[in-house]
């Protein structure tokens, strides 16, 4: 990790949690949990597979997340009519966007409200509903409420579903980095999945603080996945986005859509699809004709010369 690698540091700073998992009968799942002392919310992911057909406005719903930026994160189009009731097949797995907040000294996102339905137990909403990225014992203790795992929730009930989470200063071995957190499925390996999310072993193995490669079905870990990182002044609404590769992020009252590789780690930001009159004017300054994503590119006896309009952040309703 390119922190201080003192091994006091790295303990204080990577705390793995043994929390009782009720997906199955006697099992235990390992957490990653990130300590943390700064209120500063940083951007992470969560992998979600989906337990159900549902529409992409009720998978939003779930997380408090914008429909819009679970569809960037996943790199579908979303200009398209009436997105938000897209059906979403079940078994399909989706990476959510989420903020990562700190709260009681452990980076969390912000617990999400889930309102029970009839038959509901806390771990069934555990394990089904939000498909093992949280336990029984969280959800109770963040709900306050005294119920067994396998008790029944009354209908109606608004349970505290807290989500761990990690950024790690948002870099990973020096690149910057999005933190993925993911709930190893049986069959799981650590190679396999650090291939499938195009990042190595040996960063994950890091980022957990394992011992060795060994992982079990339910165990929740944390993925460091490349991306492009923004340098917005604190001034700005955006300030801190980054963007996993092969995908993008929506911005400024969804006027700008920017996009992370895959060839690259350069953040490149245009003009979103979706675009209209009521964005601020996207003309870079000092320039008659250069709008946002435009460059020149001019030979000279010295070389070339290369002027381009970049994307500087969004602060008062304005886009820099």
């Amino acid at each position: 990790m390119p922190l201080p690698s003192t091994p006091l540091y790295r303990l204080l700073l990577l705390l793995l949690a043994a929390v009782a998992c009720t997906r199955l009968p006697g099992a235990e799942s390992k957490s990653t949990l990130e300590p943390c002392a700064s209120s500063t919310a940083c951007p992470a992911l969560l992998s979600y597979t989906l337990y159900a057909d549902l529409k992409l406005a009720e998978v939003a719903a779930l997380f408090a997340a914008d429909p819009l930026a679970i569809l960037a994160a996943n790199a579908i189009d979303y200009a398209v009519p009436d997105a938000a009731n897209r059906i979403l097949p079940a078994g399909l797995s989706l990476r959510v966007p989420v903020p990562c907040a700190c709260s009681n000294g452990i980076r969390k996102t912000t617990s999400v409200r889930y309102v029970s339905r009839q038959g509901d137990t806390l771990a069934s909403v555990a394990s089904q509903v939000y498909g093992g990225l949280t336990a029984p014992d969280w959800i109770r203790e963040s709900s306050g409420i005294l119920l067994n795992a396998d008790d029944a929730v009354d209908a109606g009930t608004a349970l505290s579903v807290p989500l761990h989470c990690a950024c790690f200063g948002g870099v990973d071995s020096g690149a910057p980095a999005v933190y993925l957190t993911y709930v190893v499925a049986k069959g799981d390996t650590v190679p396999a999945v650090a291939r499938r999310y195009r990042t190595t072993a040996t960063d994950v193995i890091s980022a957990n603080d394992l011992a060795n490669a060994d992982v079990a079905a339910g165990d929740i870990i944390v993925l460091p996945l490349p991306a492009c990182s923004s340098s917005f002044p604190t001034s700005t609404s955006d300030y801190g986005l980054a963007v996993a590769n092969g995908t993008y992020a929506v911005t400024a009252d969804r006027c700008v859509q920017c996009s992370c590789g895959p060839a690259n780690l350069d953040l490149f930001c245009v003009p979103a699809p979706l675009a209209d009159a009521a964005c601020s004017s996207m003309r870079c300054g000092n320039s008659s004709s250069m709008m946002l994503g435009n460059f020149t590119l001019v030979m000279t006896g010295a070389g070339c010369s290369v002027t381009s309009c970049g994307y500087g952040g969004y602060a008062n309703g304005t886009i820099l």
